[in-house]
């Protein structure tokens, strides 16, 4: 492997929530869960690739997210000048994944055609499909096609030699997961086509999605995608930031996957 990409996990807020809000059918055993909410950067000389932009303070707080810190903030705690970044993939147009895109004027910003659709779409009409977004950050995400900033894909690309882009959907009809080649191994940034590490092993899905099989059929691109000896990143589990080395000496939340 000769990409040496570096891959950087930054939780900028958690949540405590009711079992039921894991996974369906739950197991009433396990009253309470946690989720971590991340951004990612894959690095490599002076190239900064941000994967998702976190949500809005005022959008996390009216749905009970606690923030750690603010997603922006912890680029510039990273030495990353977000005003300088030249690409932003989005996973997915979530509010939890597409926030604060105002904060980086200079970047274009890769979408899968797919969630565009679904995002805008009749699918909007009904609240349980649009509960997971928000309309302010769908509306500046629209604002970006007409600046001609938002670069549209359909399906599988190569983004950058060593680091490629993959559709997945399920949880929404436009996911897609980023493909690394890092230092000693693939890591796959999962983003919410793998809440939880567990779900790879119990089978269970998190109850927000757009189309159940396709969860399914995403577990196991997710293994094709990382082979036998790559690294999954789950994009919500607390274990990811206990499970690496912090990048800094005090500063817990930001590891480098290794």
């Amino acid at each position: 492997m000769t990409s040496n990409w570096r891959v950087l996990a930054i939780r900028y807020a958690t949540a405590r929530l009711p079992a039921a809000h894991l996974e369906l059918d739950p197991d009433i055993h396990d009253a309470i869960g946690a989720l971590d909410y991340f951004i990612w950067v894959a690095t490599k000389g002076d190239k900064h690739i941000i994967v998702d932009t976190g949500f809005e303070p005022e959008e996390g707080a009216r749905r009970g997210r606690k923030l750690i810190i603010h997603p922006v903030d912890c680029l510039r705690e990273l030495g990353i000048d977000p005003e300088a970044v030249s690409d932003v993939i989005l996973t997915h147009l979530h509010y939890d994944h597409a926030g604060n895109l105002d904060a980086f004027p200079k970047a274009r910003f890769h979408l899968q055609d797919a969630e565009m659709s679904y995002a805008t779409g009749r699918c909007m009409c009904h609240p349980r499909m649009r509960r997971p977004f928000s309309v302010n950050d769908v509306t500046r995400a629209i604002r970006l096609v007409y600046d001609e900033r938002m670069v549209f894909h359909d399906g599988d690309f190569e983004f950058s030699a060593g680091l490629s882009v993959h559709k997945i959907g399920g949880h929404s009809r436009g996911l897609q997961v980023v493909r690394v080649e890092g230092k000693s191994r693939v890591i796959v940034i999962a983003s919410d086509a793998l809440h939880l590490e567990r779900y790879l092993d119990d089978g269970k899905v998190f109850p927000m999605f757009a189309d159940y099989e396709d969860v399914l059929e995403g577990y196991r691109k997710l293994r094709q995608l990382a082979g036998a000896t790559g690294l999954i990143l789950p994009g919500h589990d607390p274990g990811v930031i206990s499970g690496f080395v912090p990048v800094r000496r005090g500063w817990a939340d930001a590891v480098e996957i290794a």
